[in-house]
């Protein structure tokens, strides 16, 4: 899953990032946020069709990475929102969706002791950073529990419906279109 360029870790687009990535062109407009944007394939695809793109992670190697590949792109080191004071027409998220593996932590593929929790801590804050009619895309896995998902997106105030599945191996992923 993971592929060194220029000595540093990067997360590989795998099958989450492409599924990802097909939505964005119907969304992508305006100002976009790629939250987590490990390789920046998902922020390159989205500056197709937007005005400006930020991209932030919380990997100062992957900021870095992206900085040299992708000159027409903002990229911000951030712990989600903590460096992202601007609101966005859009905001892409494919966030580390696996439960915390004991043995062998990975920042890129942990998200939290069950999977969710990331994900929720994401969506605490993403609704203040969203303009008027804006929209989030959102990708997780059946690992992430998606009827926990289902919970704290309602109990957040988001309307969100599935737009995008695919099954790989012995997990599905999904992707929401989510909204305030």
């Amino acid at each position: 899953m993971f592929k060194i360029f220029f000595s540093l870790m990067v997360y590989e687009p795998a099958e989450d990032s492409f599924l990802l990535l097909k939505q964005i062109k119907n969304y992508a407009k305006g100002l976009v946020l790629d939250v987590g944007t490990g390789s920046g394939i998902l922020a390159e695809e989205a500056a197709k069709y937007a005005d400006i793109v930020v991209a932030v992670d919380v990997n100062p190697e992957a900021v870095a990475y992206c900085t040299k590949k992708y000159k027409h792109i903002e990229f911000r080191q951030s712990d989600l929102f903590s460096n992202v004071p601007e609101k966005f027409n859009l905001i892409i998220f494919n966030p580390p969706y696996l439960p915390t593996e004991k043995k062998a932590p990975d920042i890129v593929l942990d998200g939290g002791p069950k999977g969710y929790e990331i994900i929720e801590r994401f969506l605490k804050f993403a609704k203040n950073h969203l303009k008027k009619g804006g929209v989030i895309l959102l990708l997780f896995s059946s690992f992430s529990k998606k009827e926990k998902i289902n919970k704290i997106l309602s109990s957040e105030g988001y309307i969100y419906k599935e737009i995008a599945k695919q099954h790989i191996h012995f997990e599905d992923l999904y992707v929401y279109r989510v909204t305030i």
